[in-house]
């Protein structure tokens, strides 16, 4: 009988154990999601597939490659984060690369032709029509949200329409050529101390956010615009204003992304950024983001940015045609926006 006994005992005593293990495995489980959202399971997934699959994923030049082309997605899913922290979002982010491709090409070009040989000087009025531009589209965006408080929605859908179509009449479609060697030597290809340029500006532009958004005034501002709109106004916040500064920084550090792929391709292009609006709320909304508002980490979406461009890596490793991943990475969004809609369900 004692042996029957004691062995009842264990059983309840490994039962006792498994349960509160499971408990345990749970609440790590739900902790990490609701921090992070679903990208830490995805990201684990991705690797384990692509590394199953292709022997060159995991290798480090593979990798060298991937975070050297994540870095245009991450400076605009960066300019995205913002936005959609305070409870909107910005389509024309697509817009903004491809104008400032343009402008700041033709505006190189036709300086050229007007300063030969001085290459600073003709660089210099590519970066100011980029900032200009920028400016611009930022601005409209912002003061139709904030003043006239027309959806985000419809307002960079706008935006983004009478972009492209003012892209495509200054160029007629046609790529803007000619550009000065030294431009895409020094911002496409040039190295500081060994990284890449376009590295150096997105490591700066990651670094500054990350202050601005947990380090000053202003990001607590936009925090609380993003939790509670009409509350952040009651409590003496220019919730316009905050509006308008965060979609003209999106804007800015889009068409940053726009004039470093210029350099990249050494020419004006129309067509750059065309599925970037699609990628950056992806990169946000899968590094945990809320579309609701008010709740989002800088170093998850560099992450974020980092995923997405690694699963389109390991695609075309697979020789996954791009059709394909276009289904993907849109199935990829819609299972990430569910997942947000359960997210602190289990908090």
């Amino acid at each position: 009988m004692s042996v029957e006994k004691n062995n009842i005992i264990d059983t309840e005593s490994s039962e006792e154990i498994n349960t509160s293990m499971q408990v345990k495995t749970r609440k790590v489980f739900f902790r990490v999601f609701n921090n992070f959202g679903v990208l830490p399971f995805f990201l684990a997934i991705g690797i384990i597939v692509f590394a199953i699959f292709s022997n060159k994923f995991l290798t480090l030049q593979n990798l060298t490659n991937v975070a050297r082309q994540s870095v245009y997605l991450t400076l605009v899913s960066l300019g995205q984060m913002i936005v959609l922290i305070t409870g909107g979002f910005d389509l024309s982010v697509g817009t903004t690369i491809a104008i400032t491709s343009v402008v700041s090409a033709t505006s190189m070009v036709s300086a050229a032709a007007m300063f030969p040989g001085m290459i600073w000087l003709i660089i210099l009025i590519g970066i100011l029509s980029s900032i200009i531009t920028a400016l611009v589209i930022g601005s409209l965006n912002g003061i139709g949200v904030s003043k006239f408080e027309v959806s985000p929605f419809i307002m960079t859908l706008g935006v983004s329409s009478i972009g492209a179509g003012f892209a495509l009449f200054i160029t007629g479609g046609v790529p803007v050529t000619g550009l000065i060697s030294e431009f895409g030597n020094v911002f496409g290809f040039g190295k500081v101390l060994g990284i890449p340029v376009p590295v150096l500006f997105a490591f700066m532009s990651i670094i500054g956010i990350w202050v601005l958004m947990n380090r000053t005034r202003i990001g607590t501002y936009i925090y609380a615009v993003g939790g509670n709109i009409k509350a952040a106004n009651l409590s003496g916040i220019n919730t316009k204003r905050i509006l308008l500064f965060t979609y003209i920084l999106c804007a800015l550090l889009a068409s940053l992304a726009g004039f470093l792929l210029t350099a990249r391709v050494e020419s004006g292009e129309t067509n750059l950024g065309a599925t970037v609006a699609l990628e950056s709320i992806a990169a946000c909304v899968i590094a945990g983001v809320s579309l609701r508002g008010g709740i989002g980490k800088v170093e998850n979406v560099v992450l974020g940015a980092f995923f997405i461009i690694m699963v389109q890596n390991g695609m075309n490793l697979l020789q996954v045609g791009s059709y394909m991943q276009m289904i993907l990475l849109g199935t990829l969004l819609i299972l990430a926006i569910i997942f947000d809609k359960y997210r602190f369900k289990y908090a």
